[in-house]
């Protein structure tokens, strides 16, 4: 709540007492003939009368049956006021006040001001008041100030009634006393003084000093609406707005956000376009939305400039436009608005109107951050758990992951889980990984459900607990999860924690496998394959085989290899399973190895080599592939000592990094 600042102005009335000359003066002035009402002041002044020296006053200051003369006005007024006059005393202080027809002198308007108000003279008692508040012409004293401003309000004058209520409100010269504030400004608001009106509904909007009562708080807005106060009109629609029960209305709340915004009002244009964007109250109209976003932001609205760069970004109401986005966000952004902050640093992190810049993103969502923003806390952290656009540094990752999972936020809890979980920042701490992963869980995070199951799964000794794996898999399994949705089938299938149900855990790798998880189409070929809760079907096998396969799931690859060798699903070729054997037994899967041996073994579209067959033997015998040994048995009766010291030589080299192909192929050709 503002002060009124007042603009002292003459009295403008003229002044009779029952005196001959002076009544047909002022009846001559009130009929409009101020050249005859002039002719029958001039000598009564001349002869010393008070009252008519201040009505001739009054007549030069407005050039009223003379011609226009300040300091002829004065001059009179001047005599008037030396006579003890008050109204004249008044007049000539608001002379030297504001520098008409003499040079301007605060100290002497308060000389007369004063002579005036100790008279009673209530105008010049509510600008002493000013001018003791203002300190123009006596020193600055807030108590003189309210002293006569009280006098003045005692008198019933409205602007001193408002002003005494705003002192009490704000301890002005007065202990602060929100029962006084609130006298005074209805005393002020009954004589229909707009800014008391504003002033009492807004504390019976806020309780301030009386009991909340909303439709008082709507009953004086209204008033002072009604006299065209925007502040006024602007709550007066937010209340409409916001209230619950039969106060809101839409309707009114636009009419009265209208009538501020008309007045240039940017919160109540700022609310205009809101209710547009969301036709409330109004038929939605996202290009209205803007107009009026526009208008407040151009004059500086932190909220609107927020929502017309939200409006460029999403191309909503107007042309999308990242770059227009980003100059709004900007804006709102130097005035520490924190949304502001946050979508900037996002426009930076994503290069979306900007060039892309993690430094600047970085400093954005600082800002953000530091004033509490959850989402911009987190994005911080992992900018300092990943080294991007700041130094790489875990203490200071989970330091801002810590004030966002404070806040609730899920994946902040959840990355700060994984801090404990992995040492990372913190001291290793799996009871507290639990406790901040189980937080994100409790929220639905999906990832948070999985990893939960996960720990409970591997911390045998501490944490394993089958119930909760289970428990845990499936919330995230049920929220889509693949990882989740595959450990479920394994559960299943295995019977761990639960009754074996091959059919569940063909239900959970199928959904899976459908998100293209690889280990669950490997799993769900397998059950095609061995008819294991799903009718057997070696076309479908073969199906999620090649899935998981061209994926590089070197049991896929095995497998698939396997099918071909076989002829079951597919026709029969050497070809492409010597093909698939080759792609796994590089990536040392044993059961790979193992069958391409059994390929060079028996010369299937390769030609027979012992040598080489007992070296993929070897290799298998060390991995999960138990007849490997036999194989390899079986090998060494078919070669020499010697072919078996190159076996042995050939069987390092193959298990070399990427080298199968290429050191079977090397053997080969020194073979010949």
């Amino acid at each position: 709540m503002k002060r009124m600042v007042l603009v002292a102005a003459l009295f403008t009335g003229f002044i009779s007492m029952a005196n001959a000359g002076l009544d047909e003066g002022l009846v001559a002035a009130k009929a409009g003939n101020f050249s005859l009402a002039f002719k029958e002041f001039e000598p009564l002044a001349e002869q010393g009368n008070a009252i008519a020296q201040y009505n001739l006053g009054q007549m030069y200051l407005a050039g009223q049956g003379v011609v226009k003369d300040t300091a002829k006005a004065v001059s009179w007024y001047r005599k008037s006021a030396e006579q003890g006059y008050a109204y004249a005393q008044f007049a000539l202080g608001t002379m030297y006040e504001t520098s008409r027809g003499v040079p301007q002198s605060d100290s002497q308007a308060v000389i007369w001001y004063r002579k005036a108000a100790e008279q009673g003279e209530v105008n010049s008692q509510f600008l002493l008041s000013l001018m003791y508040t203002e300190g123009k012409g006596v020193p600055q004293d807030d108590a003189q100030a309210a002293n006569w401003c009280r006098k003045a309000a005692e008198q019933g004058d409205a602007v001193a009634q408002y002003d005494l209520g705003l002192r009490y409100g704000n301890g002005e010269g007065v202990p602060q006393d929100y029962i006084q504030s609130e006298s005074w400004y209805r005393k002020s608001a009954e004589q229909g003084h707009a800014k008391a009106q504003y002033n009492l509904g807004w504390m019976y909007a806020n309780a301030q000093g009386i009991p909340r009562d909303d439709v008082q708080a709507v009953s004086w807005y209204r008033k002072a609406a009604e006299q065209g106060n925007v502040d006024a009109q602007y709550n007066l629609g937010r209340m409409y707005e916001i209230s619950k029960g039969e106060l809101q209305n839409f309707d009114l709340a636009v009419s009265w956000y209208r009538k501020a915004a008309e007045q240039d009002d940017a919160h109540a244009q700022n609310r205009l376009g809101r209710m547009y964007e969301n036709g409330t109250g109004v038929r939605q109209d996202n290009a209205q939305a803007v107009s009026w976003y526009r208008k407040a932001a151009e004059q500086s609205d932190v909220d609107a400039q927020f929502n017309l760069g939200r409006m460029y970004e999403n191309g909503t109401g107007v042309r999308q436009d990242n770059a227009q986005a980003v100059s709004w966000y900007r804006k709102a952004a130097e005035q520490n608005d924190v949304d502001a902050q946050f979508n900037l640093g996002r426009m930076y992190a994503n290069g979306k109107g900007v060039p892309q810049d993690d430094a600047q993103a970085a400093i954005w969502y600082s800002k953000a951050a530091k004033q509490g923003k959850v989402k911009a806390q987190f994005y911080l952290g992992r900018m300092y758990a990943n080294g991007k656009g700041v130094p790489q540094d875990d203490v200071q990752a989970v330091n801002w992951y810590r004030k966002a999972a404070e806040q609730g936020d899920a994946t902040a809890q959840y990355d700060l889980g994984v801090m404990y979980e992995k040492g990372l920042g913190v001291a290793k701490d799996i009871a507290q990984a639990v406790s901040w992963i189980r937080q994100a869980a409790e929220q639905g995070l999906a990832i948070a459900q999985y990893s939960l199951g996960v720990l409970y799964d591997n911390y045998d000794s501490v944490l394993h607990d089958k119930a909760q794996i289970v428990s845990w898999y499936r919330k995230a399994a049920e929220q889509g999860h693949d990882k989740a949705q595959f450990n479920l089938g394994l559960i299943y299938e295995k019977g761990e924690g639960v009754v074996q149900d091959d059919a569940l855990a063909v239900s959970w790798y199928n959904k899976a496998a459908a998100q293209g998880d690889v280990q669950a189409q490997t799993n769900l070929g397998g059950m095609y394959e061995r008819g294991q809760g799903v009718e057997q079907n070696n076309i479908q096998a073969v199906s999620w085989y090649l899935k998981a396969a061209v994926q590089g799931s070197a049991s896929a690859q095995a497998n698939l290899g396997g099918m071909y060798a076989k002829g079951q699903g597919v026709p029969q070729d050497d070809t492409q399973a010597l093909s698939w054997f080759f792609k796994a037994a590089e990536q040392g899967n044993s059961a790979g190895q193992n069958n391409l041996g059994v390929m060079y073994a028996r010369g299937k579209g390769v030609p027979q080599n012992w040598v080489v067959a007992y070296a993929l033997f070897s290799l298998s015998v060390l991995g999960e592939v138990s007849h490997g040994a036999k194989y390899r048995e079986i090998s060494l009766k078919k070669i020499t000592p010697k072919q078996i010291e190159a076996g042995q030589q050939l069987s390092i080299e193959i298990a070399k990094p990427n080298n199968l192909s290429k050191a079977i192929a090397a053997y080969l050709e020194t073979a010949k």
